[in-house]
């Protein structure tokens, strides 16, 4: 085994990011380019996040006897398969065909965080993970800038920079990382840590015990709240600001997309490159939760009634705060409240909450960006906001974490 895995496994999630963040910008109007409505490119986006969480667990059960390195091979040539069938679709059919194989396979994430935790001890976990961050904030600053320059020239060329991207991480992962053995999890301690036990997508019974919770009921639910309004921004962006705004002439496309995502990538750097450990240190977790809901209360309304570009980076900045800050502070504090062996169990169902709401929302906007009901697309991520803000005022102080 090499001295440390965790440099291919830095080059593998950048990669993995970058193509991700290519697509991003781009997908909305290379749809509609195909003839789909609003309502189409949010069913298109949905899809993929279908297909992700029913096929993610097994992915992961898989991997857990299999080991990691192979079935993580697998999830990335499903990615490349999925880019390549999409720069070539001819017809929405193709485009949906793309998504579908790429959700089935999309196990990039979640099994190179589970091939960390094997491979790190608990003291070396969470700055390990750092990579993972650090490869999150380079990608979401690179890639939709890329994706918006290469729009230029045609559609399909920022899809095939993707998918040269998604190829450059399976080389990396078939010659820099470590094969290791196959991470078997002893009888009863399934849930020890993030590579641990995954629940199946209709356990409600087990996703309720721990919603039962009083102190980390609230926190689930403040982490749902940000979910799912994130989810309905960056889901109905591109088709928002493509009704909304022009730029010299004409109607904002993948390009202008692209770079307003690019700003948003930079002020994120900003934000996670050293300036949110000083906020943590000032502020706590819990209030920058409950100031990074309020930001964005105030960030998407002003959406409803933005109609200059300069508003437009304004209302940018304000959100890039509230979502910077959120997701880090609220799973500190679900990884806090939960139990040292109810760690895995719980990072897993923050990202069974990630993808329903990848799910439902965009479904949603599509619908009212469709009907041109652009302030209500906006109102109604306020709203999701408000109760963000509602659900993490402060109460009673929350429980001592369990053992």
């Amino acid at each position: 085994m090499s001295r440390s895995p965790l440099l291919p496994i830095f080059l593998i999630v950048l990669v993995d990011v970058l193509g991700m963040t290519i697509i991003l910008p781009l997908l909305p109007f290379y749809a509609e380019h195909l003839g789909a409505s609003a309502t189409v490119v949010g069913a298109l986006i949905s899809s993929y996040a279908f297909c992700q969480l029913i096929a993610g667990p097994v992915l992961g059960r898989m991997s857990d006897s299999m080991g990691r390195k192979p079935l993580l091979i697998v999830s990335q040539i499903g990615t490349f398969i999925g880019f390549l069938i999409l720069a070539f679709a001819n017809s929405l059919a193709l485009v949906f065909l793309s998504r579908v194989i790429d959700g089935i396979t999309a196990g990039n994430l979640s099994l190179a965080q589970a091939y960390i935790a094997d491979v790190t001890t608990p003291e070396n976990r969470a700055r390990s993970f750092g990579v993972i961050g650090v490869a999150f904030g380079i990608g979401f600053l690179i890639g939709p800038g890329l994706s918006a320059f290469l729009a230029q020239y045609g559609y399909m060329w920022p899809i095939l920079a993707a998918a040269c991207l998604s190829a450059l991480s399976i080389l990396c992962t078939v010659t820099l990382l470590p094969a290791g053995g196959p991470h078997l999890i002893p009888e009863g301690e399934g849930d020890a840590g993030p590579g641990g036990k995954r629940l199946s997508v209709l356990d409600w019974k087990s996703y309720g015990q721990y919603f039962a919770r009083p102190a980390l009921g609230r926190l689930l639910w403040q982490f749902f709240f940000f979910a799912f309004s994130f989810s309905f921004f960056v889901s109905g962006f591109a088709l928002y600001a493509e009704r909304r705004f022009t730029w010299h002439g004409h109607a904002f496309g993948a390009t202008e997309v692209g770079y307003v995502f690019t700003y948003v990538g930079f002020l994120g750097v900003i934000l996670q490159g050293g300036l949110i450990g000083r906020l943590v240190k000032w502020m706590g977790e819990r209030k920058l939760v409950w100031t990074g809901f309020a930001a964005n209360i105030v960030a998407y309304a002003l959406l409803a009634w933005t109609r200059t570009l300069g508003q437009l980076l304004g209302a940018a900045t304000i959100s890039s705060y509230g979502n910077g800050v959120i997701r880090p502070a609220v799973t500190a504090l679900i990884t806090h409240q939960a139990g040292k062996r109810e760690q895995g169990v719980v990072l897993g169902l923050t990202q069974s909450l990630t993808s329903v709401s990848q799910i439902v929302a965009p479904l949603i906007a599509g619908a009212l960006i469709d009907r041109e009901w652009l302030a209500v697309w906006a109102l109604a991520m306020a709203a999701v906001a408000f109760c963000g803000t509602i659900a993490s005022l402060p109460k009673a102080e929350l429980s001592e974490a369990r053992v």
